[in-house]
């Protein structure tokens, strides 16, 4: 363990070195449930989204980032279509710390199907993956306009991707879109079905949203300017 701490405290430094005074976000995929197929097109769109304004990426599977020393080098943390229990008791308070020091969190599609024993985690992401239908067409309402993650949308946005179900929502969050779940099949929420939201928790900022299945879908411009706009609101730009 000692070598693991070695080397990771000089991946610090070097990364240090490098990109002295640009802000640095770590995407987490590590997954120990369902692992999606779109993951690596996710990870190549996400850190070409933070290279144009400019962010340094690190792109990990290793969840040792999830220390003191090595989360200070960061941001923000993005769980892209994490699944599963991915972090150890130590690892989860080096988090929390994280979090309650002003940091950002980005959960993307599975990572509300994430440590779902730990109440922490559900408060923070805003709600756990109950079921989906199959991949289809459904009609998205953006009921928050004036936020950087959907004031590009117009009222109604139509997009192709697999629609979660959600349990636990917690109350406080902000909405930003829902979904009609007339327009499609196999919706189990009725009439308030939030699909994208944000909030501010434990003294951090927090930005969910459930789309991000397909491989095709990192490659609308609708959903890149969605990302990034949730990333700059975890950034607090």
């Amino acid at each position: 363990m000692k070598y693991v701490c070695l080397l990771m405290g000089l991946i610090f430094v070097g990364q240090l070195f490098l990109g002295y005074g640009q802000e640095r976000i770590l995407i987490f995929t590590k997954t120990t449930g369902y692992r999606h197929k779109s993951i690596p097109k996710g990870v190549e769109t996400v850190t070409k989204l933070l290279k144009a304004e400019k962010i340094i990426p690190v792109h990990s599977e290793d969840a040792n980032y999830f220390s003191t020393d090595s989360l200070r080098q960061f941001a923000a943390v993005i769980f892209l279509n994490t699944s599963g229990s991915v972090l150890n008791e130590q690892q989860k308070v080096a988090f929390q710390n994280f979090i309650r020091l002003g940091k950002g969190y980005m959960g993307v599609h599975a990572a509300s199907d994430t440590e779902f024993e730990w109440p922490w985690y559900g408060e923070l992401v805003g709600g756990y993956f109950t079921q989906h239908p199959p991949v289809q067409e459904a009609k998205i309402e953006v009921v928050d306009r004036t936020h950087a993650a959907t004031e590009h949308l117009q009222d109604v946005w139509w997009h192709k991707d697999e629609w979660y179900d959600f349990k636990n929502i917690q109350p406080g969050l902000h909405i930003l879109m829902t979904l009609d779940e007339q327009s499609y099949e196999g919706g189990t929420m009725g009439k308030f079905h939030p699909i994208a939201w944000f909030r501010e928790f434990d003294g951090g900022r927090s930005f969910y949203t459930a789309l991000g299945h397909t491989e095709e879908s990192y490659d609308e411009v609708y959903f890149q300017k969605h990302l990034i706009g949730g990333i700059k609101y975890v950034l607090g730009r």
